[in-house]
């Protein structure tokens, strides 16, 4: 299985299947329940927008791309 690749800039954006953004965005939801600090700035007007709900808030973590969660494909190459 080949991973799918999209150039943005100089970076390259890999393309998640829905089963892993889902276990990403659900691990790090867990860690900012149990006292993680944000990785992205917000003010007081968007954690009330997001409702202060630890899955939104890491959600926002994974479209800024910063989420410190990796996904390991078997077969990946090196």
């Amino acid at each position: 299985m080949k991973d799918k690749k999209h150039k943005q800039g100089q970076e390259d954006v890999i393309e998640y299947t829905k089963y892993e953004r889902a276990r990403m965005i659900g691990s790090r939801a867990l860690q900012l329940s149990m006292g993680a600090p944000f990785l992205v700035k917000l003010d007081t007007s968007q954690l009330e927008k997001v409702r202060f709900d630890p899955i939104e808030i890491a959600m926002v973590e994974f479209q800024e791309g910063v989420l410190p969660i990796t996904v390991k494909r078997p077969g990946m190459a090196k």
